[in-house]
């Protein structure tokens, strides 16, 4: 792949670019910049070429005097950024009335007699003033993103202040006041941080960050009933330890996102991750094909010395009591075949060393760099199998969530004895999944992926107890109905971090296999103007924290059947099929809505989330096309079912757009328009997941006949010659809405919206 274009120019600014906007904001002055410069290589030129160079080096200077305009604002409105912004100002002002004036041909010499001008024959002047321009803007734009952390930063503070306020209050009546407007700034300090998460360039950073706010978002719903719990019941102890746990994970989680923003950890420490095996293996690995370049690149204590830690790491699985015996002998196995060949390829890489001929890898050292990689890969795929499998088995055997409803049943029957009876069982549970997530860790693949593993761990750990505690409580009083609601929101946090963990183990095994690790967190939002002629009535708002906790929980249901649907999409063979195209993009812009759900991603407030969910009734529709188009070559039993779905997914697409379309009012009311336009779009995605498999199966087995029989015109080309007539008619373009399309439309929103 080319290099940013932002590493094209070499100049010293003596500051880090951390976030995507700075990063795209400077793109397309560094290319312009590079033109001119580039230019100076070749100092004759013509009178339309100079010219054009002329024009760019004036739009420059121009496009630098409203940039610098802006950034004086800032310094006005910010005292203490004033004289920093103003002195970066200047310079950038400076140096494109230098570039402007270095580019402008009233400056050139008499042309000489072959009509060609000799200009811009100052190279260094240039490339100097390039460099102090780039600085300079480049300043201007971390200094403009300091208030941003500024925003952020005053905004915990509130959140803080508020905090600690609700931790005293005494009586109902000021607690719903104080409750009321800490509602109001978390979810300002939310959309500030997704904006923030969404726009760090380092991915471990955006997974801490989404992993705090998680935390966050979760808690916020646990904060209201243990308060009002505690208010209740002030003289109950576990009511005040359960009400505790959670301000302290507040605290916790708020400090953690500062951490992140901020880039600072308290006493100078700086965060790493626990090694995880898979780390351990790419290290490994790593040197070892390594071997083929330098033979002296590292001493062969090293090489053994690696493995054994990533051997040593291995005791995780054949020590845990929930691995089977066949499992940690298949493990003790792998691992002795990884010593027994890296020995060999010691032996074979000293022989090399030693010989005076050789000054790469011998055939018999090459031959055992292969099996060393083969039998560590061996070991990885092992130990993967081995976490992904109980991690699978224990969401199934934990699905029906049977500890939680003994727990809920028992305390409200006041039943102190049950109640700890069934804390253990769940207590034993808590310790299988935190162990779980020990071992998903060292198999994840990517660090983003080991910080939400980590994650998830730390929270099973934490809410086990306190559900406990709330359930004591409820066991205390079991007449009291905040007691009771207290208790359901724990457990719901805890139903939710199961299907968190769904959704991870998914990814995992993405990663592995090697298809898309990255879900895309970018996704289509229609295109200005478009979409928007029936939503002009709507007002655009956002969600409090109670609305986004709930929509959160049908925003998870739509991620996990995304991920089906991804599923579904990579088993067909033909990836530029009409059908798959189209499950796709559908795909892309259902886990756009599940983003937003969050908090997090491009859709900012509800009418953005109707715009998507209009553009995703029609894409429906298409797909709806396809389909009707695609039944035309079946047989009756098979026409049957691909229409019957068909009709019902059409059904469902045009009860979306009307919904999307119906103008509201209140808060209320936008509310339940969102939480209908999830729910029809969740069922749309059910539907589609349906079709896929069905279709795909009939397209093999139409293939298989068609290469058994040697028919002279395929199915698919008798199938898409069809579609392409009936779109022309229809007057369609048959190219639809695609993966690709969104993206590169989705790159161009990103670059405006950072403006």
């Amino acid at each position: 792949m080319a290099s940013s274009p932002c590493s094209s120019v070499n100049f010293d600014s003596g500051l880090e670019i951390k976030t995507r906007s700075v990063e795209q904001t400077l793109i397309p002055l560094v290319s312009q910049i590079t033109t001119l410069i580039n230019h100076k290589d070749k100092p004759k030129k013509s009178e339309r070429t100079q010219q054009a160079i002329q024009r760019v080096g004036q739009a420059v200077s121009v496009a630098v005097g409203r940039f610098v305009a802006v950034g004086e604002a800032i310094a006005v409105e910010n005292e203490e950024l004033k004289e920093e912004m103003g002195m970066a100002c200047f310079e950038a002002r400076r140096a494109g009335d230098a570039i402007a004036q270095l580019t402008d041909v009233g400056t050139a010499v008499t042309p000489p007699v072959d009509g060609r001008t000799t200009v811009f024959s100052d190279r260094t002047g240039m490339v100097k003033a390039a460099r102090m321009l780039l600085s300079s803007v480049t300043k201007v734009l971390v200094l403009a993103d300091r208030i941003v952390i500024k925003q952020i930063i005053t905004s915990r503070n509130k959140v803080l202040v508020t905090l600690e306020q609700l931790e005293r209050v005494s009586t109902f009546q000021e607690f719903v006041q104080i409750f009321s407007q800490f509602g109001n700034q978390m979810v300002e300090f939310a959309h500030l941080t997704g904006d923030r998460q969404n726009d760090l360039k380092d991915e471990n950073k955006k997974a801490r960050m989404a992993a705090a706010r998680a935390v966050l978002e979760k808690c916020t719903m646990m904060l209201l009933t243990a308060s009002k719990t505690c208010l209740r019941h002030p003289d109950c102890e576990s009511a005040r330890i359960n009400k505790d746990a959670v301000f302290h994970r507040m605290r916790f989680a708020l400090e953690q996102v500062m951490e992140i923003v901020t880039d600072a950890r308290p006493c100078g420490e700086t965060k790493v991750l626990p090694l995880s095996i898979y780390t351990g293996i790419k290290d490994f690995k790593s040197n070892v094909e390594g071997l083929r370049e330098g033979l002296y690149l590292l001493p062969h204590q090293a090489l053994s010395g690696q493995l054994e830690a990533v051997v040593e790491r291995t005791e995780d699985f054949t020590d845990s009591a929930y691995t089977s015996h066949e499992h940690r002998e298949g493990i003790l196995q792998l691992c002795q075949l990884a010593r027994q060949d890296t020995d060999q390829l010691i032996t074979d890489w000293m022989e090399a060393k030693q010989s005076l001929n050789a000054k790469e890898a011998t055939e018999e050292m090459e031959l055992s760099i292969l099996k060393t990689c083969q039998s560590v890969y061996e070991l990885r795929r092992e130990l993967h199998k081995v976490a992904v499998g109980r991690a699978a088995d224990l969401l199934k055997l934990h699905a029906e969530h049977l500890p939680l409803r003994a727990l809920k049943a028992s305390g409200g029957e006041g039943n102190l004895e049950a109640v700890a009876e069934y804390a253990r069982t769940l207590g034993e549970q808590k310790e299988q999944l935190v162990e779980t997530c020990r071992l998903l860790c060292h198999v994840s693949g990517t660090e983003p992926l080991e910080i939400t593993c980590i994650h998830a761990e730390e929270t099973f750990h934490v809410i086990g107890p306190q559900i406990i505690s709330a359930a004591q409580t409820l066991a205390l009083h079991p007449s009291s109905k905040i007691a009771k609601e207290n208790l359901d929101v724990f457990c719901e946090a805890w139903e939710s971090q199961l299907c968190d963990m769904a959704v991870l183990l998914r990814e995992i095994n993405d990663v592995f296999e090697g298809r898309r690790g990255d879900k895309r967190a970018y996704v289509s939002l229609p295109r200005p103007g478009k979409h928007s002629a029936n939503l002009k009535t709507v007002k655009a708002v956002k969600l409090d924290a109670e609305e986004q906790s709930t929509i959160a929980k049908l925003g998870l249901e739509l991620r996990l059947l995304t991920s089906d649907m991804d599923t579904e999409v990579e088993k067909w063979e033909d990836q530029e099929h009409d059908i798959v195209r189209q499950g796709q993009s559908l795909s892309s812009m259902a886990y756009s809505m599940y983003l937003f759900t969050r908090g997090e991603g491009l859709l900012k407030t509800t009418t953005d989330l109707f715009h998507q969910a209009e553009v995703l009734s029609e894409e429906g529709l298409q797909l709806c096309s396809s389909l009707h188009t695609f039944s035309t070559q079946l047989m009756d039993e098979q026409k049957v079912v691909v229409l019957s779905e068909m009709e019902k997914l059409m059904g469902l697409c045009q009860q979306l757009q009307m919904g999307v379309r119906t103008p509201v009012q209140g808060k209320t009311a936008t509310f339940q328009k969102v939480d209908s336009s999830i729910q029809n779009t969740r069922a749309i995605i059910t539907v589609v997941i349906y079709l896929l498999p069905v279709c795909n199966k009939i397209v093999r087995k139409h293939k298989s006949e068609r290469s058994s029989l040697g028919s002279p015109q395929s199915w698919r080309d008798r199938q898409s010659s069809t579609a392409v007539k009936d779109d022309v008619l229809n007057g369609k373009n048959s190219n639809g809405f695609g993966v690709k399309s969104l993206e590169q439309h989705m790159a161009n929103l990103t670059f405006l919206e950072s403006k």
